[in-house]
């Protein structure tokens, strides 16, 4: 049967996955999700124990797209592709950083760009790739179908995306930032991208401002007449699908290693804050992985930890806030997030399967109503109660730790002070004198998360994903190392990292003011010119 997917409010059903891959968001605002989350085969454990991490992302991907769609053969092809960028053979390594505790570091940051981004973008770049060649065969001029991808960005989505997108045909890209709030590194990792299909724009405000301005572009009829308007944020459903195998294949590097204890729980920890990342391991959940819990752990800007704390009370603000609270700028910038867009796809499947009706169409449709209803109230007034029977499928599957800047900071110390693991994956970070580990903050999170869920399950394994190399973030690694006996940065610097922030950049800022018009406008004149160059 061939999977096939509908938008969380209601408007789209029955869409091909290469529909919700080049349209991103559906026409009413809502993510596309499967109609219907498919099973394991019988004995996945033993058959994919030992494959490698492009042969078991082929095997799961199968799962979610039909070879009617693409043929068996062209998927292993665009997998091996995308994976053939990474630097660690295994792709993403399991690191044993404290086995005492049975605390291991699934590392996200061996792709190109340093980020767990890359192993979402640099399929998804090629997805975009290979169903425009199949549109524009035998195509010339303006007959041929050009894509644009409007994308916001906290930091390591933008430079993922480029990078899976940088000189590819018929595809232009633009990235919003917000000035002055990614790190210096993860800036010039973007605006250093000088080919002609590249666009940058930086924007005054928050990261939220940047996602509002591309939400509005989706909507607007205006632009969607005259562009193929796509996505690459994880609202892009192909997003998520390939973020799935590497919960996997944690898992089954786990099972593997000695100090693994059959029988014990596995529970899997991660910085969260569009939720995207978490929401992979959620349906690998589903799907029959078996993980004990999924542990969300947010800084402070904690919207979902205060969900799961005030029993479903999702708000933009603390109620005790004042009216004007907003993002909190924090030592972990790419969960500087006020709303997590993509826990819409996670209450809709709630929503769904605590719904007591006869048929699974009544039920979709009455999810896909309580999800528009949500989704409204919290645009009007800010936040929205769902009921107890939600809370209480969400309590059953997830829990959640905030962890503060101070916090943070503390625990990359504390990590390189007392964590000196043997036999680490090729490419991690640590000190060649001390042989300390070096966190990355967002990482540093899911750690300190972990050591209070270690607490409370001292039996159960713990895998806490690493989601971006240290080097990108000097000021917060420096901050909690500079005085730390045989810490120097540079030894933490990649060599691809040198000199970046010296390289000729191009970037275009948004006018003060210029709203998502002014941004519409922008893409329009920016597209149109590049096309011009290339008649």
């Amino acid at each position: 049967m061939s999977q096939r997917y509908l938008s969380t409010r209601g408007s789209e059903s029955g869409r091909s996955f290469e529909d919700v891959v080049m349209k991103g968001l559906a026409s009413d605002g809502g993510l596309f999700i499967p109609e219907e989350i498919p099973s394991l085969p019988p004995s996945w454990e033993s058959e994919w124990r030992d494959l490698s991490f492009a042969e078991l992302a082929h095997r799961i991907m199968s799962l979610y797209i039909s070879p009617s769609e693409i043929p068996s053969e062209d998927l292993k092809a665009i997998v091996e592709k995308s994976y053939s960028t990474f630097r660690h053979p295994e792709r993403t390594p399991v690191a044993a950083l404290d086995p005492k505790d049975n605390l291991y570091l699934l590392e996200l940051f061996h792709g190109p760009t340093f980020a767990f981004k890359d192993v979402a973008l640099q399929s998804l770049g090629n997805f975009f790739e290979y169903f425009l060649v199949r549109k524009n065969q035998g195509k010339t001029g303006k007959d041929r179908h050009h894509l644009t991808i409007v994308g916001a960005t906290s930091g390591d989505t933008g430079s993922a995306a480029i990078y899976g997108l940088r000189g590819k045909k018929d595809v232009s890209v633009f990235i919003l930032f917000p000035k002055g709030k990614v790190s210096p590194i993860q800036e010039a990792q973007m605006t250093s991208v000088l080919d002609a299909n590249v666009h940058n724009l930086t924007v005054e405000g928050s990261f939220d401002d940047c996602q509002d301005i591309v939400k509005a572009i989706f909507a607007d009829p205006d632009i969607n007449k005259t562009h193929n308007i796509g996505a690459i944020n994880s609202i892009n459903w192909a997003r998520i699908l390939a973020q799935i195998t590497y919960y996997f294949y944690s898992y089954l590097s786990l099972t593997k290693s000695p100090n693994y204890k059959p029988g014990t729980g596995v529970r899997v920890v991660v910085p969260s804050g569009n939720f995207g990342d978490i929401l992979a391991g959620w349906f690998a959940k589903q799907m029959g992985l078996p993980f004990s819990k999924l542990v969300v752990a947010t800084n402070e800007n904690d919207i979902l930890d205060r969900f799961f704390r005030t029993n479903g009370h999702y708000t933009k603000k603390p109620l005790d806030a004042p009216t004007d609270a907003g993002v909190k700028e924090t030592h972990s910038p790419a969960m500087d997030i006020l709303v997590s867009s993509n826990f819409e796809r996670l209450l809709w499947f709630f929503a769904f399967q605590t719904d007591k009706a006869a048929t699974a169409d009544e039920r979709r449709k009455h999810a896909c109503e309580s999800v528009s209803s949500w989704l409204n109230k919290l645009k009007i007034e800010g936040g929205f109660q769902v009921p107890a029977a939600i809370i209480e499928a969400a309590k059953a599957e997830f829990e959640s730790e905030r962890v503060s800047n101070e916090e943070t900071i503390e625990t990359i110390r504390e990590t390189y002070r007392n964590c000196v693991p043997k036999d680490l994956p090729a490419g991690s970070p640590r000190s060649s004198k001390t042989g300390g580990y070096i966190l990355d903050p967002h990482t540093a999170v899911g750690v300190a998360a972990s050591r209070r869920s270690i607490q409370r399950n001292p039996g159960e394994s713990h895998i806490s994903l690493s989601t971006a190399h240290p080097a990108k973030f000097a000021s917060a690694v420096d901050l909690a190392l500079s005085k730390e006996d045989g810490y120097s940065f540079s030894e933490v610097l990649p060599e691809e990292f040198v000199g970046l922030e010296q390289r000729e950049r191009r970037v275009t800022a948004v006018p003060r003011g210029a709203g998502w018009e002014g941004v519409r406008e922008i893409v329009k004149a920016e597209v149109e010119q590049e096309l011009e160059g290339q008649r």
